[in-house]
């Protein structure tokens, strides 16, 4: 079965402290600010943050549910085919994407509190 973008929002919105935005002039999701996952302007894909390793291996093992376009070339996303990616691995994605975008706002945090206390 499909999955819709509802479901992508069910799944988004479970995850702590993420919340709906827009970005690019579409819906999107993003915990702190930072955006975790959009919907893609053709409708039918979702643009999620990954690592480029990451992307890499999902690409080569199902090149028919994740891919990428030359504006992505040089950036940590991965575009998903709804009508292609299974449920399960969608909230993973998902989740890997929360994970990376914490992770990455503690970091600029930590960096932030060192320079005051120089």
């Amino acid at each position: 079965m499909p999955v819709t973008f509802e479901d992508v929002r069910r799944i988004a919105l479970s995850l702590q402290g993420v919340e709906e935005s827009t970005s690019y002039g579409t819906p999107a999701f993003k915990v702190a600010g930072k955006l975790i996952a959009r919907l893609r302007e053709d409708g039918g894909s979702l643009v999620v943050g990954t690592t480029f390793e990451e992307r890499e291996e999902m690409m080569a093992a199902e090149p028919g549910t994740y891919y990428i376009t030359d504006h992505y070339l040089n950036y940590p996303w991965v575009l998903v085919r709804l009508s292609r990616v299974h449920s399960d691995a969608l909230r993973d994605l998902l989740a890997r994407a929360w994970r990376l975008a914490s992770t990455a706002k503690r970091h600029a945090s930590a960096q932030r509190r060192a320079k005051r206390s120089r």
